[in-house]
């Protein structure tokens, strides 16, 4: 699978986990879900995004930072995913915050963090030499997902050279879209920042007019948007079954 996921991998700029929802119905935090292999949720896409980067890396030359977004959780990184890895870019990320003195709730929202790690890249590439100028596409992943990035990637990845008019692309099955669970286009960043700052934050209503959707994988149904301690136990044995 990797070596047809590296022939493309010059179009990918970086991947932000998302990992600072409430998680109020799971009880804990997502991120820190502990998978029946012992391995914590968070340590499973920061592992399978370090594949995707080391592919990318030797396909390309380039790093490809990989960004974490807990809403200032402070979660840590298992230190042999960091040890084993010294060269990849692991980076924290703080959500976005659109107008100074303007409170936000506990949790603001996905977009802010897309809009902060769309940031982050533009700094990267204007302040690192030989960053990889030509990329453009952000790899999203939501921590109500077992789906691992290097299959997301692998998934999306052709659809992004054939609708040059779309800035977003995602799964979706017969019922919803997954826009947590996408690729976004550095392109859009001005635009979803104004959009933040006039207030909103509802994923549906900015990205609708972008997007073109990838049909669901049926062996992935389960294996993503859980959200209660069953959905979770579900999603491991789907993802044990596959």
């Amino acid at each position: 699978m990797m070596a047809n996921t590296a022939l493309h991998l010059d179009s990918l700029s970086g991947v932000v986990i998302l990992a600072g929802g409430a998680s109020k119905r799971m009880g804990t935090p997502k991120a820190e879900l502990i998978l029946p292999t012992g391995e914590r949720l968070l340590d499973y896409h920061v592992r399978h995004a370090l594949e995707l980067e080391a592919a990318a890396e030797n396909a390309t030359g380039f790093n490809i930072p990989i960004m974490i977004a807990d809403n200032e959780r402070g979660f840590t990184v298992d230190l042999d995913l960091n040890v084993s890895n010294p060269q990849s870019p692991i980076i924290h990320i703080a959500d976005y915050a659109p107008i100074e003195g303007n409170e936000q709730s506990d949790n603001g929202g996905a977009l802010v963090a897309i809009e902060s790690a769309l940031q982050t890249l533009a700094k990267l590439t204007d302040a690192i030499p030989n960053q990889k100028s030509g990329s453009s596409w952000l790899l999203v992943i939501s921590c109500d997902s077992l789906i691992p990035a290097t299959d997301l990637w692998q998934k999306l990845q052709p659809v992004i050279s054939q609708v040059a008019d779309k800035k977003v692309v995602c799964l979706t099955d017969d019922s919803h879209l997954y826009p947590l669970l996408g690729l976004y286009q550095l392109s859009i960043e001005a635009d979803l920042k104004a959009y933040i700052d006039s207030g909103q934050r509802r994923v549906m209503s900015f990205i609708k007019p972008l997007t073109q959707t990838v049909p669901l994988i049926e062996n992935w149904q389960h294996l993503t948007n859980f959200n209660t301690p069953e959905d979770f136990q579900r999603a491991c044995a789907a993802l044990s079954d596959l």
